[in-house]
């Protein structure tokens, strides 16, 4: 009598979401209403103001079509990691390499990168199998020596968290959540604060002490730290902070690999960015630990739930999907978000709704923190391989001497160099891509060509949390920042339209798409921000009447997308007022990120010097973080990037002013009813920057060359319009 073995328990499900049905249904009826607008439009070119609005619908129609990808295979995953027993042992667990990136102590606080790091190591993982990187870009001695202080923490942190079952292990997060809700919290928190008070105070001197160097280590650490170091020529620096085969916590468990590594700068050779500095990551660990599981963390995304390696696993332990997985990515997710989300700082789009609608295709792009890599995936495709002329960086090569050891260091310092790169495949066929500021989605879009397939997971509980921009300066310079990574992505031949959909399928080339040209979003933003307003001023009809049957399709097409737009958002645990707030904000980065963002690439190209890269800075000043909580917008800055938005909302006011009048008077408004309606849109969505020009008085004020320069520019553009129209 045979007998057969039962199968498994399951790791993982997927199912399509219930809406897409109805999600295909609207599509096509949409699609054959943008198709009549273009030939109404097109019937229509003889009128003067008709070519403006045909560019900016049919921009439009482009980034809908693209948005459409998302809606026609939305997919949700569910783990059963407690079924992970029966297929994989804990001793078999694979190893794990973490690359935590870190730029400038005094925009990127040592203390929060400590404290990304010690959630991360205090994962419920066997510690012997885990590695931390800690990359400092900056070369900073401040940064390493708030890592020394963290080694010895750690090894009262981990057991702590281990012992009680902890779920917020980020220290700052436990404390200000838990305090001293469990045994031995409260002089845990002593010694934290303790940490915490010795390292800010170093940060805050620029300097260390003598006294708080205490062992040899330390002073041959610091000795590098010479009159010749500095942030952009340096030699390299690696730090052994903690040896897991020789470590051991206090309560005689092993401790995870930290290791602090600062590449070899040298204003001879282009170090590319964030990109170089994970590569580096990536070879110096090959030489050290050599994991088969990368996990790439942003400096300020600390852990949140010490269960998500397992989580991780259910899907990488899956032997149907392991042949060409090439990364699981989880959510970015924030804290410290205001009720309304004011400036969209969740982009809940890019980093929840889009992900899911990718994850039915081929997978989500890869958003640079979060993202459990297989390190096989960034060396060639699933069947052609393309690897470094040196065996010991092969993904598949085994460590087998310590990594203090003198023969192991010297590699990795060696990979380290400023030059190691030249005449190679790094950056182009291995590793993190160059060629982008958004190296994230350059890099991901270039796997998923080479064959490779990804996993969008999001689970209840936030895998991570991160800082967020709480001024609107610094949320909108981050958002140009990547506008001009995604157009190099665009202008490259390396196109989502093109070149990804050749490779990845029509579908995901119109999903990648959707993100990397989201700077012409600037082009019909700004169209229909003055173009009917000014129209309206001069008692132009540019839409058709009330009456009319194409009026009924223009209401179609506004009302239908955002209806749309507002389910996906609450459906994605949003509330109305956030999608409200999103909305608002998409318009405020088509008048200022994205458009100066495309200038700024525009001079680029040109050969026009521009700003380059800058971090976003995650230093929280007190006055700024209360007008954030309380919904407040901070302008403050007198930067270029609000006279457009300033003057838009000058013009739209004027505008409606006029329109009201002209009602009072007893005018015939059915053909303006369509300019009245969007300029009272543009009044509402710019009721902060009112605000802010006319009656605040904090720091967080429009600054008033702005609102100078603002009013002037709208007063000349209506007048020059009523002169023109009059003449």
């Amino acid at each position: 009598m045979s007998t057969t073995t039962p199968p498994s328990p399951p790791l993982h499900t997927t199912h399509l979401l219930r809406r897409t049905t109805l999600n295909r249904i609207f599509s096509l009826l949409y699609a054959l209403a943008i198709l009549a607008l273009i030939h109404h439009h097109l019937h229509n070119l003889h009128h003067s103001t008709t070519p403006f609005f045909f560019i900016a619908d049919l921009i439009l129609a482009f980034m809908w079509t693209t948005t459409t990808s998302f809606r026609l295979y939305p997919t949700n995953r569910k783990v059963f990691p407690e079924n992970l027993e029966h297929v994989l042992e804990k001793k078999d667990f694979p190893a794990m390499d973490i690359f935590i990136c870190t730029a400038d102590p005094y925009k990127e606080p040592p203390m929060n990168v400590v404290n990304t790091a010690l959630s991360l190591m205090a994962y419920d993982y066997p510690p012997e199998k885990m590695s931390v990187y800690v990359s400092d870009d900056g070369g900073s001695e401040l940064t390493l020596f708030a890592f020394f202080e963290a080694a010895k923490f750690a090894k009262i942190w981990l057991p702590f968290c281990r012992d009680n079952n902890v779920v917020d292990r980020c220290p700052e997060a436990f404390f200000r959540s838990n305090d001293v809700a469990f045994s031995g919290s409260a002089d845990i928190k002593v010694m934290y604060e303790k940490m915490k008070m010795k390292v800010e105070s170093v940060v805050d001197r620029g300097s260390i002490d003598t006294e708080y160097i205490t062992t040899e280590d330390e002073r041959k650490a610091f000795d590098r730290w010479d009159k010749e170091f500095t942030r952009n020529h340096h030699p390299t620096a690696i730090q052994v902070l903690l040896e897991s085969g020789q470590e051991k916590d206090m309560k005689g468990h092993p401790m995870p690999n930290l290791i602090y590594v600062s590449r070899e700068k040298n204003k001879a050779y282009p170090h590319n960015f964030k990109a170089g500095a994970l590569n580096t990551m990536l070879r110096v660990s090959a030489v050290m630990t050599n994991a088969p599981i990368v996990l790439t963390q942003d400096c300020d995304m600390y852990s949140n739930d010490p269960k998500t390696p397992q989580r991780m696993l259910c899907f990488y332990a899956d032997q149907s999907i392991r042949h060409n997985l090439g990364y699981i990515q989880f959510p970015q997710r924030f804290h410290g978000i205001n009720k309304a989300d004011i400036y969209a700082s969740e982009y809940k789009r890019l980093y929840v709704i889009n992900p899911g609608g990718m994850d039915g295709l081929k997978g989500p792009c890869y958003v640079g923190s979060g993202c459990f890599f297989v390190r096989r995936a960034f060396f060639g495709g699933p069947s052609s391989p393309e690897l470094p002329v040196a065996h010991h960086l092969w993904p598949d090569h085994v460590v087998k001497m310590a990594i203090r050891s003198h023969q192991v260091l010297d590699s990795a310092h060696e990979v380290a160099r400023s030059n190691y790169e030249n005449n190679t495949t790094w950056g182009s066929k291995m590793g993190f891509r160059y060629g982008s500021l958004s190296e994230d989605f350059n890099t991901g879009l270039q796997q998923h060509c080479s064959g490779w397939k990804s996993i969008f997971f999001h689970p209840r509980r936030p895998a991570f949390l991160g800082d967020l921009p709480i001024t609107l300066y610094d949320a909108l310079n981050q958002n140009r920042r990547w506008c001009i990574g995604l157009l190099e992505v665009v202008f490259s031949k390396h196109n989502p339209l093109t070149y990804g959909s050749r490779f990845m399928g029509p579908l995901m080339g119109l999903a990648y798409a959707n993100n990397a040209y989201w700077p012409i979003w600037s082009i019909p933003i700004f169209i229909y921000s003055f173009v009917p307003q000014l129209a309206l001023i001069n008692g132009v009809s540019v839409f058709p009447e009330v009456s009319s049957c194409w009026f009924i399709l223009y209401a179609f097409l506004f009302l239908g997308a955002n209806v749309q737009d507002c389910l996906d958002y609450v459906l994605a645990r949003g509330t109305f007022q956030q999608w409200w707030n999103d909305q608002r904000i998409w318009h405020i980065r088509g008048l200022s990120s994205f458009l100066f963002g495309f200038i700024e690439f525009s001079m680029k190209r040109l050969g026009i010097a521009s700003k380059g890269f800058h971090v976003t800075s995650k230093v929280v000043d007190n006055e700024q973080s209360k007008r954030y909580n309380n919904g407040v917008f901070e302008f403050g800055v007198p930067s270029p990037m609000f006279v457009p938005l300033a003057t838009a909302a000058i013009v739209n006011l004027v505008a409606f002013v006029f329109g009201i009048l002209e009602i009072l008077k007893g005018g015939n408004m059915k053909g303006l009813f369509g300019q009245m309606f969007l300029s009272c849109f543009g009044l509402v969505n710019s009721w902060p920057i009112y605000e802010a020009m006319l009656w605040r008085t904090d720091k967080g004020k429009m600054p008033r060359v702005i609102s100078v320069n603002s009013t002037l520019v709208a007063l000349t553009l209506c007048t020059v319009v009523l002169l023109v129209t009059n003449a």
